[in-house]
């Protein structure tokens, strides 16, 4: 699924994000189980926003209802994809650990190298993170420094994607 494609899809189609969320919870409630997603003890803004245009609610209640859920529902949503995105290829560049499944990634340029070195060690199953290094141009990068600000200074004039290398952290004496 790509999120981004089925948000704008959502925006040009009027009504299709809530005649879907409509269709899973009828489909769920047939079969008697949670709608996935659904938290205990509060209700979606969509089926807020369902039920009162079923109870009537005049048009000018309806439309601030819905333009409010639908500002909250994108803010909640969002998952920094409005950010300035940053492709990846994440190689391993050591024998002690195995190489990544999928090693290229698309994240927000505000994402940190620690975030990057918790995604690989979730990944190859690590007991921390701390055990990783991660490198640009065999020059090892520090953990709050931004994908953004590596592309800016290490990265400089080249093609995407930014490649980085991990390896199992060396003690440097």
């Amino acid at each position: 699924h790509d999120r981004t494609m089925q948000d704008i899809v959502y925006k040009l189609v009027p009504g299709l994000q809530e005649a879907e969320m409509k269709k899973q919870r009828d489909f769920y409630h047939k079969l008697g189980m949670e709608v996935p997603g659904d938290i205990k003890g509060e209700t979606c803004s969509t089926k807020q926003h369902l039920d009162s245009h079923r109870n009537g609610e005049t048009k000018a209640d309806e439309n601030i209802n819905k333009e409010t859920s639908e500002e909250k529902q994108e803010e909640d949503n969002d998952y920094h994809r409005s950010d300035e995105q940053v492709s990846i290829c994440l190689e391993c560049n050591s024998s002690k650990l195995r190489g990544l499944k999928r090693k290229w990634i698309r994240c927000s340029a505000q994402a940190t190298v620690l975030h990057l070195k918790k995604f690989i060690a979730k990944k190859l199953n690590l007991s921390s993170f701390n055990e990783l290094d991660i490198l640009c141009n065999e020059e090892i990068l520090g953990k709050d420094h931004t994908l953004k600000f590596v592309v800016v200074t290490r990265w400089r004039f080249k093609k995407a994607p930014l490649l980085l290398h991990y390896r199992p952290k060396m003690d440097l004496l």
